[in-house]
């Protein structure tokens, strides 16, 4: 290897320990500015193609900060896979898109994706994938551009004017007709109220927008007995295919 090329991947090295070393030691705002200061003067000081692999780098580093702490994964509609084949999901997965098509009248590979996405972003959100679908069964029968009388979207129903800022991520609010996008947001929306209300219980009961209400109109029983039937299909158990409201449900507020 000849002397120019020892030197470049000598400063590259230098510059992703000395990142690596900053994000372990703090993990606040003001890291990222010593970060983005030091950086600068390395790449100053750095040939033109080690600036450029620099920057890129940094990037995805400070992106994958941002994600981190929003609890989002951000991407354009363009950016996500609409289909799946479910033959090439896993056996519980594949079990869970065959019956939602057949249950809910809709097309098993678009379905598959969203089940797939589930259980991808689920577990990231400590929430069980098969809790997520039975939320957007009962809130949307699977329609992503169903609406309510109240302004709530997509599949999971989410009010796009309240969270707004959480579909920046997403390229602005007509994401919350990507199926997945709005998957995303009403994941972390979920989240939150399951977080704030401390049960399962009580965070439906906040996502249907009735935490001051006695009676939230039967949505937490119905999300709750179809999340049943789900982990039962996910399990390899047969399960009633029993009647769940496929329209869009007249919620308050999405949290």
């Amino acid at each position: 290897m000849n002397p120019g090329k020892r030197i470049q991947q000598s400063i590259a090295t230098l510059t992703k320990n000395l990142v690596d070393g900053l994000f372990q030691i703090t993990h606040n705002g003001f890291a990222l500015l010593g970060l983005a200061v030091v950086f600068g003067a390395i790449m100053l000081a750095a040939k033109p193609e080690i600036r450029q692999i620099g920057e890129l780098q940094l990037i995805g580093w400070l992106q994958d900060r941002q994600e981190s702490l929003s609890g989002l994964v951000s991407g354009k509609a363009s950016d996500h896979v609409t289909a799946v084949n479910p033959k090439d999901l896993p056996k519980p997965q594949a079990a869970l898109a065959f019956w939602l098509a057949r249950k809910y009248n809709v097309a098993p590979e678009p379905l598959s994706a969203l089940v797939a996405e589930a259980y991808e972003t689920g577990p990231r959100n400590k929430i069980d994938p098969a809790l997520i679908l039975a939320v957007v069964a009962v809130e949307s029968g699977f329609n992503p551009f169903a609406q309510s009388p109240v302004g709530a979207q997509g599949l999971m129903q989410v009010m796009t004017h309240v969270h707004v800022d959480k579909y920046a991520h997403f390229g602005g609010k007509l994401a919350a007709f990507d199926p997945v996008s709005n998957m995303r947001v009403g994941i972390k929306v979920l989240q939150d109220c399951i977080a704030r209300g401390g049960t399962v219980e009580a965070g439906l009961k906040l996502y249907v927008g009735a935490a001051n209400l006695e009676d939230d109109g039967g949505y937490t029983a119905k999300v709750l007995a179809e999340y049943v039937r789900l982990q039962a299909v996910a399990a390899g158990r047969p399960a009633p295919a029993a009647a769940t409201a496929a329209n869009p449900v007249s919620s308050q507020s999405k949290a």
